[in-house]
């Protein structure tokens, strides 16, 4: 299990400095692949913990969409 949330804190972090190098449109892509990744995560979650990590992991997605597209991200997004 926590090499996947490895991998997706990594991914976080590339994302984090695409806003941060001020590159919205790579930073926004990003963010979708990593939450097409978290949506198959999910769907074959079977912890409780495992769970509770992806549910911080799409809070602090919805946040960056937020970030990067400076609106109120939409539930589904």
């Amino acid at each position: 299990m926590n090499s996947k949330f490895d991998d997706l804190k990594i991914s976080v972090q590339e994302i984090i400095d695409l806003i941060a190098a001020k590159q919205d449109r790579e930073a926004n892509n990003k963010l979708l692949e990593v939450n097409e990744t978290l949506d198959e995560m999910l769907d074959h979650a079977e912890e409780d913990e495992e769970l509770r990590e992806i549910s911080r992991y799409q809070v602090l997605l919805n946040q960056l969409h937020v970030k990067i597209n400076g609106e109120e991200a939409v539930d589904g997004e």
